[in-house]
């Protein structure tokens, strides 16, 4: 990741039990900025027979290089204890299937909060 201003919003908003849908909101915008936000939601390419062309082996190897880069990213902005949880799992699009298991809260109950303080 380059020198990015925008990465002081993923250390001011680490991840920690209850903000993953303000935590994930943020990273996009960091990794959208990087051109790697693709990495949250593909998964990793397959295996490449011998006979690969050259572009398909530049793409295995910046994906593999991207998803490296923001598996860093993530590591470092949640807390130490979800960190425990998931510094062992290389694939992000796996890490980030987990988190919105265990983390995100239905867009619904967001909508519902909203519209009560509303009213």
């Amino acid at each position: 990741m380059s020198k990015n201003p925008l990465t002081m919003i993923l250390k001011t908003n680490n991840l920690n039990d209850t903000i993953y849908n303000d935590w994930l909101k943020n990273l996009r915008i960091i990794l959208d900025f990087e051109n790697q936000g693709y990495i949250l939601n593909e998964p990793p390419p397959s295996a490449l027979p011998e006979d690969s062309s050259p572009e398909e082996l530049l793409a295995s190897k910046k994906w593999h290089e991207d998803n490296r880069k923001v598996h860093s990213i993530i590591l470092a902005s949640i807390s130490n204890d979800i960190q425990k949880q998931y510094d062992r799992l290389d694939d992000v699009s796996f890490i980030m299937l987990c988190m919105r298991y265990v983390y995100a809260i239905p867009d619904r109950h967001i909508r519902y909060a909203a519209t009560k303080r509303i009213l």
